[in-house]
Parts: structure tokens; C-alpha cells; sequence
């Protein structure tokens, strides 16, 4: 019963749930980079990025200074503010509240703010709002004793990360290396494919079949192989490290699966609509251009979607075919070479430039997602 026709399949829900899982799965890690992306270096080094919205501990060491001390009760007294007056007021936000501090750095949270602590020649207080009290039998004579204290800092976002990257990091200049390479990189083959598999498809010609076989062939090659001889003959014609160079690379290296695919799409056209246009006297390059190639939009935004996701993420391709200079480094090989290098700790602009890097694709997939999905099931079903 399950086969007869308006029943769904008993897989659907488990189609369903798998696809739901993997957007899941897609989509944790790529929040998790947004959001840390506007975060501080401190925030991030103490809680994840799904704590991002609750205030984060953070330890400190200050030294209560001893002027301006008092005598009360024949006892000397120093007091003051730790949030606004320490040596720690610039890192500490607006809005920070002391939970718990320490007169030893073994144990910076020993006492609970508001508590009275004991010293050796007196006493110590802190209170959550950052005010302190310290007493003691004999003069401080000019320095007071260390403190040590746990604070709660507010949620703290910042387009500081944004800004350093793409100004002083020069990932702004990378940005455009990268755009210059993908763009030409995924229009040059897409052309070149398109004429070539609607010659393998519906054109009639000696060594047809061979060169579809060589087209075929030519997928299992695998890219690291043809690395080194390709470099060589670039070097020999006189392109060498360059964007010419990365361009018919990344051609070279698309074209036989774009070839391969939409000569499989284009092979599924109707016949009676070709074979009409060629009985009313039309020409292949006219076929090609008012027939074939716009029926054949869906299968083309598709591979254009891979292409550019592909050239835009790409680094080995990039090491190997661009010279390693801040003009021509793509964000890829700025990211690896450059930020991770020289900021590996600092995973506010290891985040921001990464995201940077992955906007633009985002974007590209939103924006023609309808078109992969025709093309993706383009022929999977038959029409009356």
C-alpha cells in the first residue's frame, strides 16, 4: 500500500529529520562564530559563545594604595573603590559587580563580598559595588597591601574585531584578492562548459564518445597530482604566479565536472524542440543560445553556486598559483599565514575574519538556493 500512488513514502519523516539534523548541525557552529566575532578576547576566553548573554568571572589583582590613610579607633584605615579607582578600572565595564575576593593569589575568592577578612596586622572588606576598608595597628606608610577579587563582567559585543581586520590586518585588501580570483574563476568555466556539453550532447562528430569517456576520465584525477605540472607550464608560457595563472587553474580544474553535469542536463532536454529549430533552418550557436541555454539556467546556477563556493574557500590552489605578497594573498591564505600566526590567542579577530570570509558565500547560497534545487532535481522526474 505504501507504493500506491498520493501515499507518502514511510521514509519522508526520516528524510525529514535527517535533513533538519544536518542544517543543525550546519548552523551551531556558524552562530557560534557570529557571535563570537562581537565579542572581547576576555569574554571569549571565559565562556563559550552560547554563554554569551550572561555575565562572565573574571580574576583580578589590584594594589590598595596607601595614602590618604586615616586613623580611627587607633587603628589606620585606608578606603577607596576598587571598580573605579584601581589599577583595573579601564578593563573593568560599566555595570561589573565584585562576588567574591581574596587576599591571597592562591585563592582570589576566599571571602564573599561584604565579608570581613583577616589580615596580619588587621582587617580587610570589600563590598560588591567595588568599595573596600582595610585596617591596621601600624601605619602603611605609603603602600597598602594586594588585593585580589572575582568580578562578574556584563555581556560585552564590540565591532572592534570588524574593524581591525579589515583595516590594520588588511584582510580588506584580501577581500578583494578573493573576489578577483572567484569571480573570473567561476564565469570562465561555466562558458567554456556549456558550449562543450552541448557539443557532447547534440552534436554529431567523430570521437564523440572518446572524449566524453576523457571528460569522465579526468574526474578521478586527483587535484594535487597536476599541481606541480601545471605550475611548470604556467612558468614555461610565461603566466607564472599570477591571477591569469589561478584563473585557468581553477578552470582547468572545474571544467570536467561542469561538463560532465550539464551535458547529463542537457541531455534530458526534449529532442522534438531541438529537432524543430533545426528543421526552421536555426544553427547550433542559435539552438545553443535561444534554446538550450535557457532551459538549461537551473543546472548552470547550480554548478555556479559549487564553483564559487568552491574558488572562494579554496588555499591550496591559491598557495601554489599566487605569489606570497599582501597584494595578491586571498583571505584563505591571510587567515592561515597571517592571523592564526600572529593571533592565535586571539580568537575575536580569528573569528571576525573568518566570518568575513564565509559572508559573502552565505549570501551567494541564499540568494540562488532555488536555483540549486531545480537543478539538483532537474530530471528526476519524468513529465507526461
Amino acid at each position: 500500500m505504501a507504493s500506491i500512488a498520493g501515499q507518502k513514502s514511510r521514509l519522508t519523516w526520516a528524510v525529514h529529520i535527517s535533513v533538519a539534523l544536518m542544517v543543525v548541525l550546519w548552523l551551531i557552529p556558524t552562530v557560534g562564530l557570529l557571535v563570537s566575532s562581537f565579542r572581547t578576547t576576555d569574554q571569549i576566553s571565559q565562556s563559550g559563545w552560547w554563554e554569551s548573554a550572561f555575565p562572565v568571572e573574571k580574576a583580578f589583582r589590584d594594589r590598595i594604595p596607601g595614602e590618604g590613610e586615616a586613623q580611627a579607633d587607633g587603628a589606620y584605615v585606608l578606603s577607596g573603590n576598587l571598580l573605579t579607582d584601581g589599577q583595573n578600572a579601564r578593563d573593568l565595564k560599566p555595570g561589573a559587580k565584585i562576588v567574591a575576593f581574596g587576599t591571597s593569589g592562591i585563592k582570589p575568592g576566599a571571602y564573599k563580598a561584604g565579608e570581613t577578612a583577616q589580615t596580619e596586622a588587621g582587617t580587610m572588606t570589600v563590598n560588591a559595588d567595588g568599595a573596600y576598608e582595610v585596617t591596621s595597628s601600624t601605619s602603611f606608610e605609603g603602600s597598602g597591601p594586594r588585593v585580589y577579587f572575582v568580578a562578574d563582567m556584563p555581556p560585552a559585543f564590540t565591532l572592534s574585531n570588524y574593524r581591525q581586520v579589515l583595516s590594520s590586518d588588511g584582510m580588506g585588501q584580501a577581500f578583494l584578492n578573493t573576489l578577483t580570483v572567484t569571480i573570473p574563476a567561476t564565469i570562465i568555466p561555466i562558458l567554456v562548459a556549456a558550449f562543450a556539453a552541448y557539443a557532447l550532447a547534440w552534436m554529431e562528430f567523430p570521437g564523440r564518445g572518446l572524449l566524453i569517456a576523457a571528460v569522465v576520465g579526468l574526474l578521478v584525477v586527483p587535484l594535487q597530482l597536476a599541481l606541480v605540472p601545471l605550475l611548470r607550464l604556467h612558468q614555461d608560457v610565461g603566466i607564472g604566479q599570477s591571477f591569469v595563472g589561478i584563473w585557468l587553474a581553477h578552470t582547468g580544474f572545474g571544467l570536467p565536472l561542469a561538463i560532465y553535469l550539464l551535458r547529463n542536463y542537457m541531455v534530458g532536454l526534449p529532442r522534438d524542440i531541438i529537432e524543430s529549430a533545426k528543421v526552421d533552418g536555426a544553427t547550433d550557436f542559435q539552438i545553443f543560445m535561444k534554446i538550450v541555454l535557457p532551459l538549461s539556467f537551473p543546472a548552470l546556477a547550480s554548478f555556479a553556486i559549487f564553483q564559487f563556493l568552491w574558488v572562494w574557500n579554496d588555499l591550496l590552489v591559491a598557495k601554489v598559483f599566487l605569489p606570497a605578497n599582501d597584494q595578491t594573498k586571498v583571505m584563505t591564505v591571510k587567515i592561515a599565514d597571517d592571523l592564526l600566526g600572529s593571533r592565535g590567542g586571539d580568537w575575536g579577530i580569528l573569528a571576525g575574519a573568518a566570518f568575513v570570509s564565509i559572508a559573502v558565500p552565505l549570501g551567494v547560497f541564499f540568494a540562488m538556493q532555488k536555483y540549486l534545487v531545480r537543478g539538483l532535481l532537474a530530471g528526476s522526474v519524468k513529465g507526461g
